[in-house]
């Protein structure tokens, strides 16, 4: 192998090292940012949750009103289903 092609493959490989390096640092950042929505995803669907469990809440405070004043008044409920 003469030192030209000595000279070629050295500098091949410091071109493979280099992307090597930046595909390193590139799946590191995605990682940090998967986990990062990941997290903020958790945080959503929490509140989510959240919501659901007030609105049901508030669903069921408001059918009780209805059989109260349906019984206040004496009137049946007009079937919705």
């Amino acid at each position: 192998m003469n030192a030209r092609n000595l000279c070629a493959l050295k500098n091949t490989e410091k071109e493979f090292m280099e992307l090597l390096r930046n595909l390193q640092k590139k799946i590191e950042t995605l990682e940090k940012e998967k986990a990062g929505l990941l997290a903020e995803i958790e945080g959503l669907k929490e509140k989510g949750e959240a919501k659901v469990h007030e609105l049901e809440n508030e669903v069921i405070v408001l059918r009780k009103e209805v059989k109260t004043l349906e019984k206040l008044l004496n009137v049946k409920e007009k079937s919705t289903k």
